[in-house]
């Protein structure tokens, strides 16, 4: 399966949903990552998943 790239425009957009804060594309680990809630949201299928429950701590390893 290739890797698809988060849409430029798209990641403007998007905001972490707990802080509001911007977000960075984490193109390795397919994850969209806020820096200042320390979460990493999921990317499946080229679709962002913008759900607390469903994130990744940053200190959590994969």
């Amino acid at each position: 399966m290739t890797e698809a790239a988060v849409d430029p425009k798209l990641l403007e957009i998007l905001v972490c949903p707990l802080t509001k804060g911007p977000l960075t594309y984490d193109r390795e680990h397919q994850e969209l990552v806020s820096e200042q809630a320390g979460l990493a949201y999921p990317i499946r299928d080229g679709i962002p998943i913008m759900l607390v429950d469903e994130a990744r701590k940053l200190d959590e390893e994969s």
